[in-house]
């Protein structure tokens, strides 16, 4: 009997099943772990200056991912003349970290095992957060790991050391990043407008080997060229706050800031980065779908992601 042209077997629309990122397969047995890359959700946010909510970004994420899931055989990209994450990736979701709430020392420690687990298994360690503090177990997890270069993506410099004696909050990442003997320094690109970090901040992060740029002079230089000002050829390690982007496409987040990135601009710079420099590890943080009413901030973290992954990938078969 004819099936009228259309396929055998399930349609699998993205609205259909379980959300896990990209509806990709599923491994809780993290001692089992076989993937080219790994998803982990990182639902902690209680690093929180202001508006909290991030907790619920990793959900949020996964489920504006099945939107991009139409099927296994990749996804075709006519400006570059390629398809993207074919099904030769093997991208697996891990879940969550576990989360103990009130208790910031053991929520790390349980995201920082996460990641050492997808390194061990020979992964790409994708984070999703949780507030920008998740960053500082994820740096933490490469400790036996070569070095790095680290470049961020953020409105705000995030270098505060201490501050009421919070060593681990939001506002620390950058500094205890730029602590560690295996970072080589820091690009942290589209700060701006008012920021949680004091003057003295700006002033360590430069004499520590920080570059920072803001959107605008960002713009002037163009995307393409502020991926040369990375250093060419070092291991590098992404870290993309969603207040990153202009709060008109990206309002769910807890701290916006007005005059950010769209999001052309960021991938063309993420595309530039994956060509010339080995990507190590990627956390996207801050989404509170909570703020993000029409969604639409959960679906730019996680195009944003699908498309830097697929970028990374491509490249990585080009370098051979």
């Amino acid at each position: 009997m004819s099936n009228h042209g259309y396929e055998s077997g399930r349609l699998n629309l993205p609205f259909v099943g379980i959300s896990t990122f990209g509806k990709r397969p599923v491994c809780t047995d993290w001692d089992t772990l076989e993937a080219d890359c790994a998803i982990l959700g990182a639902p902690f946010d209680f690093g929180t200056q202001f508006r909290a909510g991030a907790r619920f970004g990793p959900r949020a994420i996964r489920e504006a991912s099945t939107l991009f899931s139409f099927g296994h055989a990749g996804a075709y990209d006519h400006e570059d003349d390629v398809t993207y994450l074919p099904g030769s990736v093997n991208l697996v979701d891990m879940g969550d970290a576990d989360i103990i709430h009130t208790d910031t020392e053991a929520s790390h420690a349980n995201i920082e095992y996460g990641v050492r687990k997808m390194l061990a298994a020979g992964a790409l360690p994708v984070v999703l957060g949780g507030d920008h503090s998740v960053n500082i177990p994820c740096i933490n997890a490469f400790s036996d790991e070569a070095p790095f270069h680290l470049v961020q993506l953020d409105a705000h410099l995030d270098f505060v050391d201490e501050r009421h004696g919070v060593r681990h909050g939001h506002g620390n990442p950058m500094r205890r990043a730029a602590e560690k003997d295996n970072v080589t320094g820091l690009s942290q690109f589209g700060i701006r407008n008012v920021s949680s970090t004091a003057k003295e901040g700006y002033d360590d992060a430069r004499a520590m080997g920080s570059d920072i740029c803001s959107v605008r002079q960002f713009r002037a230089e163009g995307a393409r060229n502020m991926a040369l000002r990375v250093p060419e050829g070092e291991r590098v390690y992404v870290t993309i706050d969603i207040d990153g982007f202009d709060p008109s496409i990206a309002p769910g987040t807890g701290t916006p800031s007005h005059g950010g990135f769209l999001y052309y601009e960021v991938m063309e710079f993420l595309q530039e980065l994956s060509k010339r420099n080995t990507i190590v590890g990627i956390d996207l943080v801050e989404v509170a779908p909570d703020y993000d009413h029409t969604g639409t901030t959960g679906i730019l973290a996680a195009q944003v992601l699908l498309n830097f992954l697929g970028y990374i990938f491509h490249n990585k078969t080009l370098k051979g």
